[in-house]
Parts: C-alpha cells; sequence; structure tokens
C-alpha cells in the first residue's frame, strides 16, 4: 500500500519529467544556425504545391527570397490549424509566421508585426443563389455564418456585437478560409467571412460566392515575430521589404498571384466549368498527347485552346483564322497542318507554336513572365510584342516583366507611340486580355483537372524520347 502511495505522490513528478523531456528547445538564432524557420499555413494565397509539384505561393516565394537575401536555408513549418500559429511563434519553434496575417491591435500585445505589404478588405461573402446580397452587417443577422476561429475576423465581429447584440456566428477551428468557401457554395453555411483577395480567386472556382459587406476597412497584411524576437532579423526583414518595394520586386509577386484573378464574370466562369465537364472530354487526349510533344501542361495547352475558340474545332473568324487552336493559314502552314479545322493537328501545331513564341524570347526572362509573354506573342505576333519591349525599355520599366509589359502592350494601339515603332500598329491590349484570362483558365483546370504523366518525356529533340516513371527506357534516334 506505501508502494502504491509513494508511486501516486510521484506521478505529478513523473508527468512534469515526461512533459519537460518532451518540450522541444528553442530554436537558435538565425545568425547561429544559417536555418530560417517559417511557419505558414496551406492555401492559394499562401502556400501550395503548383502544377509541376513545386512549393509555390506568395508567402513561399517571399519567404525563400528574404532566406536567400540573409544568406540561410529556408525551413517550411506548415500550421495544423491556423489557431497554432501564434503559439509556434511564441513558443520560439518558428522565427517568424509568414501566413497572411492581418495586423490587429490584439495580435500587436502578442507579437511583433514586419513591414505591411499587402492591403485587403474582410467581407462576408454569400451564395448568390441561395442568399439574398449581404449589404449590410444587419443583413447578416438569423444567417448562418462561419469563421476560422482565431482569425482576425473574429476580433471584428466581436466588435460589431457590440452594436449588433443578436450577430451570431460559429468559429472554426480545422478549417481554413478556403475550406468555409467551398462550404458555402454546397450550401452548408450562408455567410463566410474571408479577406477580398480570397474571394476574388475562390470565384473562379465557385462563381456563385458573392463579395458583401465589409466589415472593417481596408487592413494590411505582415510577417509576425515573437516579441522577443532578434533585432538583427527583425531589421533584416525591414531591409528586405523595402528592396523589394524599391526595385519591384514585391510588385510582381502581387501580379504574378493576383493581378489577373479578377479578369473573368460570373457568366464566363460558368461557361467554363460548363465546357469543362461538356467538352473538354473530347479533346484532352489531343491536350495530353500535345504535352508527349512538347512538355507544356496539358491543362495549360488547353487553356490556350479554350481562350482561343471555346474548344469548337470548327471556329472561324472573319479574318480567316481557324480551327480550335484558331492558327492563321501561314502558321498552319509552317507548322505543317494539312487540314486547321482538325482539332488533333490543330491542338498540337498549337501547342508547339507556343513553344516556338516562348522559345525564341531572351534567355534571361523567367518563368512565370516568360511564358506570359509567349503567350502575347501567340496572339499578336513577336515583333510586336518586341516593340512592346522596346516601348518600356524606352520608359525606364522592364522589358522582361509582364506587369510592365501590360502596361505598355495597350500602347501599340496608339499613333503617337505606333508611329515610332519598328512593326507598326496592333491591338496590344487584346493580348493582355488573351494572356491574362488564359491564366485564368488555367488556375481553374489546375483545381478541377489531374496533371499528365506522359509515358515519353521529351529529351530537346523532337524525335527522342525518354519513358518516365521509371519505366523501361527506349529511344528512338533519327538515323
Amino acid at each position: 500500500m506505501r508502494r502504491t502511495l509513494r508511486f501516486l505522490a510521484l506521478l505529478p513528478l513523473l508527468a512534469l519529467t515526461a512533459s519537460c523531456h518532451h518540450a522541444p528547445p528553442p530554436l537558435p538564432p538565425v545568425s547561429q544556425s544559417k536555418e530560417l524557420v517559417v511557419i505558414t499555413r496551406y492555401g492559394p494565397t499562401t502556400y501550395h504545391k503548383d502544377a509541376n509539384g513545386e512549393q509555390s505561393g506568395l508567402e513561399y516565394d517571399l519567404a525563400s527570397l528574404f532566406a536567400e537575401y540573409i544568406h540561410a536555408k529556408l525551413r517550411i513549418v506548415v500550421a495544423e490549424r491556423f489557431g497554432d500559429i501564434i503559439p509556434t511563434l511564441e513558443n520560439h519553434q518558428a522565427h517568424l509566421a509568414a501566413a497572411g496575417l492581418t495586423i490587429t491591435p490584439q495580435r500587436q500585445s502578442q507579437i511583433i508585426y514586419g513591414p505591411a505589404y499587402q492591403t485587403v478588405t474582410e467581407q462576408a461573402a454569400y451564395n448568390a443563389d441561395t442568399t439574398e446580397a449581404i449589404r449590410s452587417v444587419q443583413d447578416m443577422i438569423g444567417k448562418r455564418i462561419e469563421v476560422v476561429a482565431g482569425s482576425s475576423y473574429v476580433e471584428h465581429l466581436k466588435a460589431l456585437k457590440q452594436k449588433y447584440p443578436a450577430l451570431q456566428w460559429t468559429e472554426k477551428p480545422k478549417l481554413e478560409t478556403e475550406d468555409l468557401l467551398a462550404r458555402l457554395d454546397s450550401g452548408e453555411t450562408d455567410v463566410v467571412i474571408a479577406d477580398s483577395h480570397i474571394i476574388k480567386m475562390t470565384q473562379n472556382y465557385f462563381p456563385n460566392i458573392a463579395a458583401g459587406v465589409a466589415i472593417a476597412g481596408d487592413e494590411e497584411l505582415a510577417w509576425a515575430f515573437p516579441k522577443d524576437t532578434d533585432p538583427e532579423l527583425l531589421m533584416q526583414a525591414h531591409r528586405f521589404f523595402k528592396q523589394i518595394k524599391q526595385d519591384g520586386t514585391l510588385k510582381r509577386l502581387l501580379d504574378r498571384y493576383y493581378g489577373h484573378i479578377a479578369r473573368l464574370s460570373r457568366e464566363d466562369r460558368e461557361a467554363f466549368l460548363r465546357a469543362i465537364n461538356l467538352d473538354l472530354p473530347k479533346f484532352k487526349k489531343y491536350f495530353q498527347e500535345a504535352q508527349e510533344y512538347t512538355d507544356v501542361d496539358w491543362r495549360f495547352l488547353a487553356a490556350i485552346g479554350y481562350q482561343e475558340s471555346h474548344w469548337d474545332p470548327f471556329a472561324t473568324s472573319p479574318t480567316g483564322v481557324r480551327g480550335l487552336m484558331m492558327l492563321t493559314e501561314d502558321t498552319a502552314d509552317h507548322m505543317g497542318v494539312t487540314d486547321r479545322l482538325d482539332p488533333k493537328q490543330s491542338i498540337i501545331a498549337g501547342a508547339k507554336y507556343f513553344v516556338m513564341m516562348r522559345d525564341a524570347l531572351p534567355d534571361d526572362i523567367q518563368e512565370p513572365d516568360r511564358s506570359w509573354l509567349a503567350l502575347a506573342s501567340y496572339n499578336t505576333g513577336m515583333g510586336h510584342l518586341e516593340d512592346a519591349r522596346v516601348l518600356a525599355d524606352r520608359m525606364k520599366l522592364n522589358p522582361d516583366s509582364w506587369i510592365d509589359l501590360k502596361r505598355t502592350l495597350p500602347m501599340l494601339s496608339r499613333p503617337q507611340y505606333a508611329n515610332q515603332l519598328k512593326h507598326g500598329s496592333a491591338r496590344g491590349g487584346e493580348s493582355v486580355i488573351f494572356a491574362e484570362n488564359i491564366r485564368n483558365y488555367y488556375d481553374i483546370l489546375q483545381r478541377f483537372e489531374k496533371p499528365y504523366t506522359p509515358l515519353f518525356t521529351p529529351l530537346g529533340d523532337k524525335n527522342k524520347y525518354r519513358l518516365g516513371q521509371g519505366r523501361m527506357e527506349k529511344m528512338a534516334h533519327a538515323s
């Protein structure tokens, strides 16, 4: 009996010892470990895997650039729940949080913010098919409202409840905003509070989601650091953001992820989603075969095809451009097409022509800008694209940057500029719309259609292919 009592008396001490034993030690300073540990959350606006399985997202790109800036190796930690982010910082298990965090007074009592890098508005999203427009906070009363637990949205709802006591909501600790918006689309809830850029991005996938009343004014996003963070790391972050704002890097990154997302109307998005179900299956195998020839994601090629013809193999323009990829007669002849109305020939030729445009660009133009410029060239011709790049250079803009070319391409239609350029006037504004729409269609296809791993992958020569996925290799050499 005494042994039992002694053992029971020791239990709290054993539990404390076990707890201390399993508690991870604080991270060493980056200056010591040369490793930058960043906590983020999974989502299209923060961190995710792209079509090639590569790490992507605005926060990931910023963190990668910052790690390079301070000569450290980057390690990403993904929070299981939104509410885990700040405690992870407070427990010194991450050096900073890059997770699309809004600057709020409550959080400022817990953490230190770095420089703001993006402005957003918190809005009430609703399902326009099932719910009347949410034009005021009063319209939200009595609705099923869902919000991510621990988010800034909760802070603002609590403030609104002081004025509207009947306002009620449910906090979801295990779901992200994108998950809640999917529930909104399916009718499982009536209202979701979300940032404006997340709503706009989600509308490409769920056209029935609409943005209603703002529950707070414009707010800024910033990285978060522990209260007792290394002052040198915080200073480096301030210098880093100052530099990327001055050299245009931040502006280009914001455009890469958000510059195109508001281009399509609800009708455009709904028509495209219908076409994915009704029309795309007839041509998917040809787009996938085109990927085998070019090593370009078949979904990207399908996005081009939809923008060109809405996947109509018999499409014809008043100027004589024809077929699913809308090839001119000269282009078709150059690509060896015998029948422009044959969808297989058109798709494969269009894919090869896109690659030809992309490969003709200067080597120092990096992706994804390289592909966006190639799309503009596909639409308007390499000569006019080069004129837009010359104009950008004259205006002291970056001729290799898509965000700057979006400014100069529309200027090609104005005589005061066109008359000074080698290839004359062009409808460059249409090329911008062409490329931006394709970016949207590609985003949507990446969500709803799986990537394709071809049996053979190009090796550079069109007659040489390698068997993929670890299978037997076979080479077809030209004699």
